[in-house]
């Protein structure tokens, strides 16, 4: 049965899209998974996945034009199946389509879901009663979990305010409200997860009994975390918190402050983050109301420095583990690095760089009042301008083409406790050193405090991973794709080198190129790396 594929809402606030490439044509096969298109939205261009297999038997927006969010897009079904039905309505899946294909698909945005729900299961909503989905907040998100809640049942909610933090892939994000009226059902508590499409909440006139609509809401109960499968930590997990509490929490509960009468005074986002971050909570002064912890506490909290690391302590020839749940984060990283070691045919070019130059060069620049700069801020101002000498390294592969891209974005992997994000430094060849410098601080201080937005991290040509601060001398990274290629940095040594027929003391660096052999022949990467080592090496003409 053919499948209606309309515009997909790919950020919080797209109302519209442009079709900026299609990646297929009519009369290919789809598989799930596979991008569709590029579309462009108010924020960034990003990748269109399919959720359905079939074929492609109609094109809605050619490349280049626009349409509304839930504007159709596309049509996949069975080779050569009649779709004039579904053509008829226009610009936009008509409601009798959306009717047929609910039986038997998941659509492939929120937006579809509800209107789905509208036309058929909920078609006896009462008068000005709104469900809201999971929403998908980031180009790959499946699913999202609920930091936090800034609306309790019963608030008044207006267009625009902010209903709840939602952790995605790749950050936790505000999620606004596009209806007005009442705060009338939660569907998923503080700490839950659910798929993309699930109930999240339900907005309506104050007063109005939803009971029914969310007990028969069609897409299934939110996906919680899993309880753990000892009664005695049920039994704690119950004492401690109103919500689902994962296995890890329950085998090994995080001390916390409480007051005398036995109540928590912690914010959930901030309890969260200290989770993850390893703090523990009985050392945290808060700065909220009564004494609350919240978010701030938590980012702002440095140890004692008397405070010694001690390690739990484990009786001899007794199993221990701690289970700790995949964030989604971490679910991202695996499944796009599995599929870009798998897919992409690697290979790795090594070098060295005499650093003296570079060092002496620093020291001059950070001289000057009010300008500090790192070695990464050169290797990332070195690779942008000989990125744009060698074009072939900078660009991105797709299944019927190659891009070559004429602008330079170099993402700069940034280390978080739960994994890996990639903000990108944009326009990289244009910036002075400073101001790279100051962006890729401002990116990373973001990236910690998981408050960067999807379009901070899209776009990126070329990436750069530097591990020297860890005293790694040398390592290879998976290529973050689209991209072709990626930098590895070392740290500096300083070690005995032969200049001039002596041998001297010197400082060098070494690097390595991992690159898709689909786009980067040998030789190529070879020539940028020699045009990388006139820059590093003698820094002085990167300010010509």
């Amino acid at each position: 049965m053919a499948i209606v594929v309309n515009m997909p809402r790919l950020s919080d606030t797209m109302e519209e899209g442009t079709v900026a490439a299609w990646l297929k044509k009519v009369g290919d096969k789809i598989e799930e998974g596979d991008i569709l298109a590029e579309i462009e939205t108010d924020k960034a261009t990003m990748e269109f996945e399919s959720f359905n297999e079939g074929t492609l038997l109609h094109i809605g927006v050619q490349e280049g034009e626009t349409t509304k969010v839930d504007e159709l897009l596309a049509i996949i079904g069975d080779e050569g199946e009649d779709i004039s039905g579904l053509l008829n309505g226009g610009g936009s899946a008509s409601a009798e389509a959306k009717e047929e294909t609910k039986e038997d698909i998941t659509l492939s945005t929120a937006e579809e879901s509800k209107e789905i729900e509208a036309s058929t299961e909920t078609q006896d909503l009462p008068e000005g009663v709104i469900v809201v989905t999971m929403p998908r907040l980031s180009d790959t998100m499946e699913e999202g979990t609920v930091a936090t809640w800034l609306k309790k049942v019963g608030d008044a909610v207006e267009e625009g305010d902010i209903l709840a933090e939602i952790e995605t892939d790749k950050a936790t994000m505000e999620f606004e409200s596009f209806q007005s009226g009442t705060l009338l059902e939660i569907g998923l508590q503080e700490g839950d997860s659910a798929k993309v499409d699930e109930l999240l909440a339900i907005i309506g006139p104050a007063g109005t009994d939803v009971s029914g609509v969310a007990a028969n809401f069609s897409s299934g109960a939110p996906a919680k975390k899993e309880e753990a499968p000892k009664s005695e930590a049920k039994k704690e997990a119950s004492k401690s918190a109103p919500s689902a509490t994962s296995a890890s929490k329950a085998s090994a509960p995080a001390p916390t402050p409480v007051t005398a009468n036995g109540r928590l005074y912690v914010s959930p986002l901030a309890k969260k983050l200290a989770e993850e971050k390893g703090i523990n909570l009985v050392k945290v002064q808060g700065s909220g109301e009564n004494g609350r912890i919240v978010k701030r506490d938590i980012e702002n909290y440095e140890p004692a420095a008397s405070a010694a690391s001690v390690g739990k302590f484990i009786p001899s020839g007794q199993e221990d583990f701690d289970d700790v749940d995949n964030s989604q984060m971490r679910k991202a990283i695996a499944k796009a690095l599995t599929n870009s070691k798998f897919s992409a045919p690697h290979y790795y070019l090594s070098v060295e760089f005499d650093m003296e130059n570079a060092m002496a060069f620093r020291a001059q620049f950070n001289s000057i009042p009010d300008t500090k700069i790192s070695y990464n801020d050169i290797v990332v101002k070195a690779c942008a301008l000989a990125l744009k000498q060698h074009p072939q390294v900078n660009s991105q592969w797709f299944a019927d083409k190659m891009r070559l891209n004429n602008h330079v974005h170099i993402g700069v992997a940034v280390a978080v406790p739960d994994g890996l994000v990639v903000p990108v430094v944009k326009f990289a060849n244009e910036q002075t050193l400073p101001q790279i410098g100051a962006e890729v601080k401002d990116l990373a201080g973001k990236a910690r405090n998981k408050k960067l937005t999807p379009d901070e991290m899209q776009g990126s040509t070329f990436t750069v991973s530097n591990l020297g601060m860890f005293g790694i001398d040398t390592f290879t990274s998976i290529i973050n794709q689209p991209n072709s290629a990626i930098l590895s940095v070392g740290n500096i040594v300083e070690k005995p080198v032969v200049k001039n027929g002596q041998i001297v003391v010197g400082n060098t660096m070494k690097l390595s190129l991992a690159c898709d052999h689909r786009t980067v022949d040998g030789a190529t990467g070879a020539q940028f790396l020699q045009t990388l080592k006139g820059y590093i090496e003698n820094p002085v003409t990167m300010l010509v």
